[in-house]
């Protein structure tokens, strides 16, 4: 993981060690042009590294820039420790536990206790309390076919249930929503497409390498988009449900209507998938306008009900 190495290349250095791009390369298993790519990264974080050439040569920070651990404040260490230590609770490796061991070194002893605590004020962990199997695993293999450039091969269940066999060109892992996706450029559709780890199966790395592309990140921010295509309809939700609903809006499209139960305006598509919240909430919801939506309610429940009754 570049992190991981990142840290590692400092860290050596740090030691006031004088090391060639080749060495580097050896040790990390990487190309020396990837550890040169590694140096600019560095420098542009703000610790100026400079080459030396000839025999004897090499990367070295310089001399009058040695930093000790002093650098870190306590809060860039309690960040830096935060971030890492939520991180792995989602995607496990020994990468980041080798790079969370390295990050606790620069912890001086009369500050551990303060940044321990502070790093564990937040915890975030979005993994599901239950659910597919295969996220972690698929996770694993795709994060190893990213670092070796390798084709993928499953069969992805999009819209509608429609299955189809999809070879890919992987490019980027994304957490959104609680979700995992992976983006990639799909050979069978000529296109980059984002796809959800939990509608796939039968996922392998093949064989076959593939010279990356030059491609821009996923759009993942529709939330103007969907502001423009929403409309409020109007709910009326008993209080046993009031929790779930407010995952959808805010307490201050409640109104009480009686003891027990609430009149919400309800942000809401024209989409299978907002009839479905709303099903979720059985007979705990009921839709009161406008009338052409409660009329759609009316004949789903009745399909649903029909299945039931046969």
């Amino acid at each position: 993981m570049k992190v991981d190495r990142l840290v590692s290349i400092i860290m050596m250095l740090l030691d006031k060690r004088r090391i060639g791009a080749q060495e580097l390369a050896d040790i990390f298993e990487v190309s020396p042009r990837t550890i040169y790519r590694d140096i600019e990264a560095i420098n542009m974080a703000g610790i100026p590294i400079r080459s030396i050439s000839g025999v004897g040569g090499g990367f070295e920070i310089m001399p009058e820039y040695k930093i000790d651990k002093n650098v870190f404040s306590t809060a860039d260490l309690t960040v830096i420790l935060m971030g890492l230590s939520n991180l792995s609770n989602m995607v496990q490796g020994d990468e980041l536990v080798n790079a969370l061991a390295k990050i606790k070194s620069f912890i001086p002893a009369n500050r551990a206790k303060d940044i321990e605590i502070k790093a564990n004020q937040i915890c975030i962990d979005l993994s599901a309390w239950s659910g597919n199997r295969n996220i972690q695993p698929y996770l694993q293999m795709i994060k190893a076919a990213l670092e070796d450039c390798k084709l993928l091969s499953f069969e992805y269940i999009a819209h509608h249930g429609n299955k189809t066999v999809r070879l890919v060109e992987p490019y980027q892992l994304v957490l959104k929503s609680s979700h995992w996706y992976f983006y990639g450029y799909c050979l069978n559709r000529s296109d980059y497409r984002l796809f959800r780890l939990s509608r796939m199966s039968d996922l392998q790395i093949k064989q076959e390498a593939f010279i990356p592309r030059d491609y821009e990140k996923p759009m993942l921010d529709f939330e103007e988009i969907i502001e423009r295509m929403q409309t409020e309809i109007k709910i009326r939700i008993h209080k046993s449900v009031l929790d779930r609903v407010l995952e959808f809006c805010t307490y201050d499209h409640f109104l009480p209507d009686g003891d027990a139960h609430y009149i919400v305006n309800f942000p809401f598509i024209e989409n299978e998938y907002y009839y479905d919240i709303l099903l979720s909430f059985g007979d705990k919801c009921e839709c009161l306008e406008p009338s052409h939506i409660r009329t759609k309610m009316e004949q789903r429940i009745r399909r649903i009900a029909a299945i039931y009754g046969n």
